[in-house]
């Protein structure tokens, strides 16, 4: 090998924006103009895809399999509404709140998760998720239990935008929050510290023999995706002002792992994908097609894109894209 090659240092990826990531997010802003009727839903597929890309952190580039991630996006939501319950109903703060209640949660479990592998970390995630949803379940004095935490009233943003029936604030600010943190978890993935997860994902045995402290990191990133996760949870809370048990569930955590599936993991934009397709999909099957059979469309659906591209839509886009450009040259 020659001594230039050698000697070469190691570049990080391209954290530039790309052309289609800036069209992807003019779409987003573009989406509130158009489609007027739908800006609540919007707002919840934003919310979703923020989740998505806080279970992407630890899954797709770390490597962590969790089956029970719902449990710091209910943490979150629990935390920004019992304070808006109780008085406090500024949003930013009841957000930042949020995040740092299921990222304290998140640092507690870390090192009941990491320590073990594949098999041993789904039952852990998944025992921890089932722990919170019994406990706010039994304690209905404080979260309303089965019938939910009502009486969440959010105070106006900034003092100036209330959180109207039609959706207009809490889509713009759902959308604020997502574009946010998705440039700082873009800066993240694309330092050497998000080069070392993929690191861990991918050779975990070997991390350690190169002096990189394995645990630290996958604690710090289960860390950092519960805090994302529940600041997604506060969201939901403060832009519907209603907070119920199934924020904890199961089938939360389960439907966010499909999604980000779907979208295509390890890309942090699988899970915006992912979202907006499982999302609208299960908008029009249930209303034009069956409101009680939608899950057997959604089903074929992943069936289909799992034949088809087996890395998730983001996956099967860019093996076309390629094929396109090697055709074209």
């Amino acid at each position: 090998m020659p001594d230039d090659v050698a000697t070469r240092p190691v570049r990080l990826p391209d954290d530039r924006w790309h052309p289609l990531e800036i069209v992807f997010w003019l779409g987003l802003v573009t989406a509130f103009f158009l489609f007027p009727g739908y800006r609540v839903l919007g707002s919840q597929i934003l919310i979703t895809g923020l989740f998505a890309v806080s279970l992407d952190l630890i899954l797709g580039y770390a490597g962590i399999v969790s089956l029970g991630h719902a449990a710091f996006f209910g943490v979150g939501a629990y935390t920004a509404g019992l304070l808006a319950v109780y008085g406090w109903g500024e949003p930013i703060t009841g957000l930042f709140a949020g995040a740092a209640t299921a990222a304290i949660v998140g640092y507690g479990t870390s090192f009941l998760v990491v320590r073990g592998h594949d098999l041993a970390r789904l039952m852990m995630t998944l025992g921890i998720g089932f722990l919170l949803f019994e406990a706010a379940n039994k304690a209905a004095f404080v979260t309303g239990g089965v019938d939910g935490l009502s009486g969440v009233v959010m105070w106006k943003l900034f003092g100036v935008f209330t959180f109207d029936f039609a959706g207009r604030t809490a889509y713009l600010y759902s959308l604020a929050v997502l574009f946010i943190l998705f440039v700082v978890l873009r800066r993240v993935v694309a330092s050497p510290f998000g080069l070392s997860l993929i690191g861990i994902r991918e050779r975990s045995r070997r991390i350690p023999a190169i002096g990189a402290p394995l645990r630290q990191r996958e604690v710090a990133i289960f860390t950092i995706s519960a805090a994302v996760a529940g600041m997604a949870g506060a969201l939901l809370a403060q832009t519907t002002q209603f907070v119920g048990l199934d924020v904890l569930s199961f089938s939360r955590s389960a439907e966010v792992l499909i999604i980000l599936i779907l979208g295509g993991a390890g890309r942090l934009y699988g899970g915006l994908i992912g979202a907006v397709v499982y999302m609208v999909a299960q908008d029009i099957l249930s209303t034009y097609i069956s409101a009680a059979y939608w899950r057997f469309w959604i089903g074929l659906l992943l069936v289909a894109i799992v034949l088809v591209a087996h890395g998730g839509i983001l996956d099967g886009a860019t093996a076309i894209y390629r094929r396109l450009t090697r055709g074209r040259s």
